[in-house]
């Protein structure tokens, strides 16, 4: 069974930074093979995608954070950043990890919130 734990969110000002980390711990994870990303979810609104990275870092993102988060991956610790600069209120949601780009998805964690004040 593969645990995915998100940490790293907090109450920050609009303008401000953090950073969220993602450790994939337990059998058959293969975090090293997979492609991996970040998504976030607000109430009432279906869980979107905001960036991955494939095993060898290449990096995708959403319109909306492009430009201001910053996707990031360590092979050996098992673990993934998001980097998230110049916080909009809007950024405010629940933050989570998971695979990307493939169908099948490993069961989600529990999130870090984030929240952006105005």
């Amino acid at each position: 069974q593969v645990q995915l734990v998100e940490t790293g969110g907090g109450l920050v000002q609009a303008g401000g930074s953090l950073r969220l980390s993602c450790v994939v711990s337990g059998t058959g994870s293969d975090f090293r093979f997979n492609t991996m990303g970040w998504y976030r979810q607000s109430p009432g609104k279906q869980r979107e995608l905001l960036a991955d990275v494939t095993p060898g870092g290449s990096t995708s993102y959403s319109p909306s954070v492009k430009g201001r988060f910053t996707i990031s991956r360590d092979n050996i610790r098992f673990t993934m950043y998001l980097d998230m600069n110049s916080l909009k209120p809007e950024d405010t949601a629940v933050y989570f990890c998971n695979r990307a780009r493939v169908e099948s998805k490993w069961s989600w964690g529990q999130g870090t919130q984030v929240t952006v004040s105005s």
